[in-house]
Parts: C-alpha cells; structure tokens; sequence
C-alpha cells in the first residue's frame, strides 16, 4: 500500500536512561560544551543542532547500556570528536572506522554505560 503521507521525519530525540542523572547532565554539558535548556528532577535537555539529546532516571524497561538503542550524532570530524569524548572519560567501544563513501562512524560508552556514537558524513552539508 502506498502512501504520500510521511511517518518518519528525522531524526528528533535520542534519550539515555540514567542511574545517576545529575552527573550525567553534569557530563553532557562539558562535552557538549553547553547547559541544557530543560533540566528538572524526571528530564534534562539539550538542543543540539535542533535536535534533543534527553537524560530521564532509570526505571522499568529504561535501564541503562546498550539495550538497542544506537543513535549517531553527526560531527565534523569523527576521530577528533572520538579522542575528546575519551579524554572526557568515555570508554571505546568501537574506534573510528570508514565505512564507505568517506563516512567515518565511532562510537564509545559514555560514563554512564549508554552507547554514544558520532558519525562524519561528507554527503550531508553542516549547518552553520
């Protein structure tokens, strides 16, 4: 069945369970460089680029790790971005690999057991 109607319109909120939220919120802010522009006690924020990087507590089903939740952010460069979430003490997971067509992925875990991955993409123009 064919349909003009679209379901998907990008990518709009990634969001990391969190056993420690406000370290986590705390960690975001200083790789990301700046705050969150929602930060209560069940959710914090951050609008990056237009889109949302959320941190919510813990509970039931939302647990932190891998749980199949993979989300890449893109970056200008994906080896420099990978050696600067290191040295903010993200653990690798998987180092920076081409994966054709000039497209560089990575992704590392951040300190609080969640998968965060970066993405340099050639074909897609940055916004500045």
């Amino acid at each position: 069945m064919k349909s003009n109607k679209k379901h998907f319109l990008g990518l709009r909120t990634v969001i990391y369970a969190n056993t420690k939220l406000q370290a986590a919120r705390d960690w975001y802010a200083d790789v990301l460089g700046f705050p969150p522009y929602f930060d209560e006690p069940f959710y914090v924020g951050f609008n990056v680029g237009g889109y949302e990087l959320g941190i919510m507590p813990a509970e039931g089903v939302n647990q932190p790790g891998g749980g199949g939740v993979l989300a890449y952010w893109g970056v200008e460069k994906a080896a420099a971005s990978f050696e600067r979430l290191i040295s903010k003490g993200a653990t690798e997971r998987e180092p920076v690999t081409e994966v054709g067509g000039g497209i560089k992925v990575a992704t590392v875990l951040d300190p609080f057991g969640n998968i965060l991955g970066v993405i340099e993409n050639p074909h897609f123009k940055v916004k500045k």
